[in-house]
């Protein structure tokens, strides 16, 4: 019998951003109150789980994230840089078509092709470093289980590469809901089942209608 390893791939959650910029990579953006309520629920989630490592994106929101589940377990928060956000042109700006950096000019020679995309990191390589995250958890937690706490487009790209589908989708139907868990189940090195759970989907729809959105 090959053995059974889950990884578990946990979204960030709510940031605290009032001026509301594309933040990606950028220092210093941590958790809301909200966030970290939400970062709770989701080590609630997992409570009874045999989980064994928790490995987070080196940005502030992640580790924050990660926190509540670590504890919990009792093990140390590990960082792996694979589990970055994507690197996108526009961080530190306000992105929007009527009231953001997408209606001046100067923007729009980065979005000439959404399929790569051309405004960031091509889903190709968030793609790659994702597969290795995932494929360094399941060895470090083999016949476990593996948390690890990254952030929307990159866990959206990794549930599409694994699943075979096709790197290109609209934005707005990524389903990758804030502290939401995408769990990749492999029997050996094989994958046997992809789930999605959102643990603090209420709290994620509070701070959606928070922004208006």
């Amino acid at each position: 019998m090959t053995e059974r390893t889950t990884v578990h791939l946990l979204r960030h959650g709510e940031v605290h951003n009032p001026t509301g910029v594309l933040y990606g990579r950028l220092p210093d953006f941590h958790l809301s109150e909200l966030g970290r309520e939400m970062a709770v629920r989701a080590a609630e989630a997992l409570a009874g789980r045999d989980v064994a490592v928790v490995t987070a994106s080196p940005l502030e929101r992640a580790q924050e994230t990660a926190a509540p589940s670590a504890e919990a377990f009792g093990v140390p928060i590990g960082t792996d840089a694979n589990l970055i956000e994507a690197d996108n042109v526009f961080e530190g700006k306000v992105v929007g078509v009527g009231d953001g950096i997408l209606k001046q000019p100067r923007a729009w020679r980065y979005l000439y092709n959404p399929f790569t995309p051309s405004w960031g990191e091509p889903y190709q390589v968030v793609a790659a470093r994702m597969r290795a995250a995932v494929r360094r958890a399941r060895e470090e937690a083999r016949g476990h289980e593996a948390l690890l706490v990254s952030h929307q487009l990159p866990i959206w790209i990794c549930r599409l590469d694994a699943e075979n589908r096709s790197f290109v989708h609209d934005p707005r139907k990524r389903q990758c809901n804030l502290a939401s868990l995408t769990s990749f189940t492999f029997q050996g090195n094989r994958l046997v089942a992809v789930t999605y759970r959102e643990p603090a989907a209420d709290l994620a729809a509070r701070a959606s209608k928070a922004r208006g959105a």
